[in-house]
């Protein structure tokens, strides 16, 4: 499985404190107790400027990145593998209202593949695997790591996110920090699909609902061998959605998964994003 733990982008001893707090089991557990009994605080942001920029990657490999019962949705032995970045629309708990307009709106990252159906305990939903997120705000890296078992998060050095009239960009600048490199820099272009995601998906407009449209996450949770099960609210209008052409398609995992694909990319103009839940799933069965 992939190695998801903190390091933070700054060496020092305020970052090696960081670091402790986000590999603390004992507070993790102590959150979880306390959490577990108490309703779930739904979570709103207004996100805008969504970039997806999508591969396709050797099935096998992928998998072999994840954990018992969370099998890939796969077609000839590819599956995709998904970044995407966006700017959070002051992300913070949606009980506050409109108070919540005082709160940050920080840049994140989710890099992501998509399963076949989700694990034992869960629904049946549309489903995906995160593999990595990323923000360039330490109070929300560190509260999620501190708060959730579903967003891992890294901390990156800097992030860049410009969304123009003609063009986009993204990149992520690690430092010495664990967060992945990614460079993307794409012009607005035309619908349509090359030969692999052709065939794979059939339509510009089949595969934006396949690679945008989810019910739910999960991710691994090392400290005791489950999975972390959330349930989203992601309502994309694909109307509005526009295509892209990468000019540059560069990231920090092709060394792990390297595409056999060229990238595959689009605009999410705006979304309002809704956290609806969060559990543990019972542990898998042995095989």
């Amino acid at each position: 499985m992939h190695d998801n733990r903190y390091r933070h982008p700054h060496p020092g001893r305020i970052g090696r404190l960081f670091e402790r707090l986000a590999h603390s089991s004992r507070l993790a557990d102590a959150r979880q107790a306390v959490l577990s009994r108490l309703p779930f605080l739904t979570l709103a942001s207004e996100v805008r400027d969504v970039i997806y920029v999508s591969w396709l990657v050797d099935a096998e490999a992928a998998q072999a990145l994840l954990p018992p019962g969370t099998p890939l949705w796969q077609r000839n032995g590819k599956t995709p593998f998904t970044v995407l970045t966006y700017r959070h629309g002051h992300f913070g708990p949606a009980l506050l209202g409109p108070l919540r307009r005082a709160l940050p709106s920080p840049l994140q990252s989710n890099w992501r593949l998509y399963l076949a159906h989700t694990p034992p305990g869960a629904p049946d939903v549309a489903c995906v695997f995160f593999l990595k997120n990323v923000m360039d705000s330490l109070p929300y890296a560190l509260g999620t790591r501190l708060f959730s078992d579903l967003l891992p998060t890294h901390l990156a050095a800097s992030m860049a996110h410009e969304v123009t009239a003609t063009q986009v960009r993204c990149a992520i600048t690690p430092g010495s920090g664990s967060a992945p490199a990614l460079d993307i820099d794409c012009r607005f272009g035309e619908q349509q699909l090359d030969g692999d995601w052709q065939a794979m998906f059939g339509s510009w407009r089949d595969a934006v609902a396949f690679l945008a449209c989810q019910d739910a996450a999960v991710a691994p949770v090392p400290r005791n061998g489950r999975l972390a099960y959330g349930e989203i609210s992601l309502p994309v209008d694909l109307t509005q959605v526009r295509a892209l052409s990468p000019r540059l398609a560069d990231y920090g995992l092709d060394d792990v998964l390297p595409p056999v694909s060229a990238p595959f990319a689009f605009l999410v103009p705006a979304v309002a994003f809704r956290a609806l839940s969060e559990r543990l799933l019972p542990r898998a069965a042995p095989a």
